[in-house]
């Protein structure tokens, strides 16, 4: 074999390595990131089932209810145009409270019940997630203001 020829095959070799390794990183950041939907968006069944995606909204006053003598707690989000029903079993934020911003990570299951396995709420007065804030916005709620 030719010096060039082996140039040649290195070079090919190199480029489909890259190829590979840009294909495996980008599958793999894909499977990874968390889609951002509004309960809306779910209800109207723009999200896919049994992918892990992120909701956020506002949590309505009396809607959480708790399962005694476990951890399991559901809870409706509310975006102040479709309300979804979150299921959660875990401990909850200590600022987690109804009317206040909620981001939830998790899956929607066949009937439709967002299962979460993680709940974010505020951390103080002036922080809500940019997305939930600028949902909310978007539909004539103040981002700092909690629900009625």
């Amino acid at each position: 074999m030719t010096p060039r020829r082996r140039r040649m095959v290195a070079m090919t070799s190199g480029l489909v390595c890259l190829v590979a390794a840009t294909a495996l990183v980008l599958t793999a950041f894909e499977q990874n990131m968390l889609y951002f939907y509004t309960p809306t968006q779910i209800a109207a069944g723009e999200a896919p089932e049994g992918r892990r995606l992120r909701v956020g909204g506002l949590v309505e006053r009396g809607s959480v209810r708790r399962t005694p003598g476990s951890l399991e707690v559901r809870f409706d989000v509310t975006d102040l145009d479709r309300t979804i029903t979150v299921a959660y079993a875990g401990v909850l934020p200590d600022l987690f409270r109804e009317g206040q911003g909620v981001v939830a990570h998790g899956a929607v299951g066949a009937d439709g019940l967002f299962q979460a396995d993680e709940v974010l709420a505020r951390h103080d007065e002036n922080y809500m997630p940019p997305e939930v804030a600028e949902m909310l916005e978007e539909r004539g709620h103040p981002p700092d203001a909690s629900l009625p």
